[in-house]
């Protein structure tokens, strides 16, 4: 099977790209720019391009059996500060793509939604797929309406969607900039002897799920014909608290953290609940964060 990565150079998509090669996919990559951390694949189809240009991912998607759509505009971070352009970026340009998937007969898709935003606070923990879709931000409502016409395109006009929620995931190759992810965050400001600040007392709990994992869920989905949400994630919730021990035990360092004031848009506990996945796909989280977090700054220290 021929599959488009879209996103496939970023941080997530570069692992899926691996695993999708591991399972015997023919690959061809659409993203704005080269991987940063790696050269290019021997036998990887690369294609530049942006997102929002409905030509370019026209052309892109000529030839291919299947696409995964792992792309972002926005981070749930900082998506709130421009919902327009959140909704521009994500939502007009995934309705473009389908509607490009359907012209050209092409119609399985994976999407990368969001198992950290789309509940928003939830009801019961772990999260079920079941949950009310209640998301708090535009990051995570944006990634609903997404998945909402992921279901309309299936019922009339044949498109075939499985949607993966992650929780947050971490790993090798995933940027230093501050805005996603808090475990790179925290190793990068480690390595340049900087404090780490934490919103609130540190008792927030989340569900991190290596990256590598992430992308063997979805190696796995897009080659069944499963349709729905999926979530994915380890299936265990770690406070920051956590956290910082976990980070204090990998670089030999004693942290003092500096804890702000809580934040009324943190959800205090976002645990998923990764059964459906394990039945319909023989997956589950596997690697102990303590040693996923150990072979991410192993990579820090050596990229």
């Amino acid at each position: 099977m021929k599959t488009l990565v879209i996103g496939g150079c970023g941080f997530i998509g570069s692992h899926v790209v691996d695993r999708l090669l591991v399972h015997g996919h023919s690959v061809k990559v659409f993203d704005r720019q080269m991987e940063r951390f790696r050269p290019p694949l021997d036998g990887v189809e690369y294609v530049i391009g942006d997102f929002g240009d409905q030509m370019a991912v026209i052309d892109a998607l000529a030839g291919v059996d299947a696409v995964m759509h792992l792309a972002s505009t926005t981070f749930p971070s900082t998506a709130d500060l421009n919902p327009a352009l959140d909704v521009q970026g994500n939502l007009v340009g995934t309705l473009s793509l389908l509607d490009a998937m359907d012209r050209l007969g092409v119609a399985r898709i994976l999407f990368l939604s969001s198992g950290g935003t789309v509940y928003g606070r939830p009801d019961q923990v772990p999260i079920p797929e079941t949950h009310p879709l209640r998301p708090i931000n535009s990051y995570g409502i944006v990634k609903v309406a997404i998945e909402h016409y992921l279901e309309m395109y299936r019922r009339t006009r044949k498109i075939s969607p499985v949607a993966i929620r992650a929780s947050n995931p971490y790993g090798p190759r995933q940027g230093h900039t501050g805005v996603q992810g808090v475990i790179s965050t925290f190793l990068t400001r480690l390595r340049r002897g900087e404090t780490l600040e934490i919103w609130g007392d540190g008792s927030v709990v989340r569900d991190y799920v290596h990256v590598a994992e992430l992308a063997d869920l979805c190696a796995r989905a897009i080659a069944t014909d499963r349709t729905g949400a999926y979530n994915a994630g380890s299936g265990q919730g770690t406070s920051l608290r956590e956290v910082v021990e976990i980070l204090e035990t990998v670089t030999g360092r004693a942290i003092a953290p500096i804890y702000k004031p809580g934040r009324a848009i943190d959800v205090r506990e976002s645990v998923l609940d990764i059964a459906r996945a394990q039945a319909d796909f023989g997956w589950r989280s596997t690697i102990p964060l303590v040693e996923g977090v150990a072979a991410t700054y192993d990579w820090m220290c050596r990229e």
